[in-house]
């Protein structure tokens, strides 16, 4: 029901999430083939992943950084050391069009966070590598989500942490042998 505030007109409250078990009863009554235990689990992994990104961009905001940069740190330490990628593989990995990519560096590249040379033995291709400030700010937010992901799980046993992942892990492997493609974005998050 609407309400009155002080300073103007009715507002609604805030609209609440239903629960999962809200929302698979829902589900149920509008389409009758719904397998609840199968809605449970992807419902249960969508909502879990939707706040964790949440959570993380928090992190990173509060390293002055953006979830897209972190992507792309990510991207370049998982390369491996001297930490140097080429812009459009650094774009294929993190599934970004080469326009958004070359955004993206040039902000990074203006923050210190990476350098964006010629490659020495191709002058056409350009070498983006990462600076001593971009892999401190990926220790920092490696720190800050080490804490916080250790704190999501405190309640589950190591048993119970190593079968969770492993059955993630099967899951991860049915969508990647069905769905290819699906690595990257549909569309840029800018």
């Amino acid at each position: 029901m609407p309400t009155a505030t002080p300073e103007g007109p009715e507002t609604s409250p805030e609209p609440r999430e239903p629960s999962l078990d809200e929302q698979i009863a829902a589900y149920q009554r509008e389409f009758g083939d719904l397998d609840p235990q199968v809605e449970k689990v992807v419902s249960a992994l969508g909502r879990l992943n939707r706040r964790m990104n949440v959570a993380y961009g928090r992190q990173v905001a509060d390293l002055g950084i953006s979830n897209t940069e972190w992507e792309v740190l990510k991207t370049l330490v998982l390369s491996g050391a001297p930490y140097r990628m080429g812009p459009g593989d650094i774009a294929r990995r993190l599934g970004l069009t080469p326009a958004a990519m070359t955004h993206r560096i040039d902000r990074m590249a203006s923050e210190g966070l990476v350098t964006r040379d010629r490659d020495e033995t191709n002058r056409v291709r350009v070498i983006v590598e990462l600076t001593d400030e971009g892999r401190a700010k990926w220790l920092e937010a490696m720190r800050m989500a080490t804490s916080f992901e250790e704190d999501l799980l405190q309640d589950l046993s190591g048993e119970e942490r190593a079968l969770l992942g492993e059955l993630l892990i099967r899951v991860l492997r049915r969508v990647e042998d069905t769905q290819p493609d699906a690595g990257g974005r549909l569309t840029d998050l800018d």
